[in-house]
C-alpha cells in the first residue's frame, strides 16, 4: 500500500482552508469582509489569521482610514505555495474517488 500523504495541519482547520481559498481569489481583502464572508465571529477569525500569519502564510498590514482601524490580509507566496501542496496532497489522499465520482455524476445527466 502507499504512503499516504500528510496533510498540512494548519491549513486543514476548516476556517483557515476557507480563508486561503477566499485570499487565493483576491490581492487584499480586509478583516471585515473575511468574517462576512466566512460567517465567523471576530476572535476566531483574529486566532485563524494568526495562525497563518505565524505559518508565513498571510502578511497583515494594519492601518488607520479616517481615524478608523482597517486590517488588510493577503495571501504571501508561501501561502499559495502550501495551499497548493495541500491540494495536491489531498488529491493524492483521495486516489481514484475524485474521478470515479465524476465519472459517475456525468452519467447521471
Amino acid at each position: 500500500m502507499p504512503e499516504l500523504p500528510e496533510l498540512n495541519p494548519v491549513i486543514h482547520g476548516k476556517l483557515r482552508l476557507a480563508l486561503l481559498s477566499l485570499l487565493t481569489g483576491v490581492e487584499e481583502a480586509e478583516f471585515t469582509w473575511l468574517r462576512t464572508k466566512t460567517g465567523s465571529t471576530d476572535g476566531n477569525l483574529g486566532a485563524q489569521l494568526l495562525k497563518l500569519e505565524e505559518a508565513g502564510f498571510v502578511a497583515v498590514e494594519k492601518k488607520f482610514v479616517q481615524r478608523k482601524p482597517q486590517t488588510i490580509y493577503r495571501m504571501t507566496e508561501a501561502g499559495r505555495l502550501a495551499l497548493t501542496e495541500y491540494v495536491q496532497a489531498l488529491k493524492q489522499l483521495l486516489g481514484g474517488a475524485i474521478g470515479s465520482q465524476i465519472t459517475q455524476d456525468t452519467r447521471n445527466e
